[in-house]
């Protein structure tokens, strides 16, 4: 039996089957979007679909602290959370 890689969401800061979250990747530029397809290159990190999670993700700093540095969501991460 394989086990099920465990992340933990930045949000609520629960441990959750890896398929069950969504990862976000801090572009280039800086922005953080959301990589659907989870092969993104660079740092990634995961939050629950759930908008309350996205919220606490985003008004707290936790990007930032996530990506290791300066951190802006993207209006796609900004509306995953509405």
């Amino acid at each position: 039996m394989k086990r099920e890689p465990q992340r933990t969401c930045i949000g609520c800061r629960r441990v959750r089957a890896k398929a069950e979250l969504v990862r976000l990747v801090r572009r280039a530029d800086g922005m953080v979007g959301i990589d659907r397809a989870g092969a993104a290159p660079g740092r990634g990190a995961y939050v629950c679909p759930a908008p309350e999670c996205v919220e606490e993700a985003l008004k707290r700093g936790r990007l930032a602290r996530a990506f290791k540095g300066k951190a802006e969501a993207s209006e796609e991460v900004i509306r995953l959370g509405r």
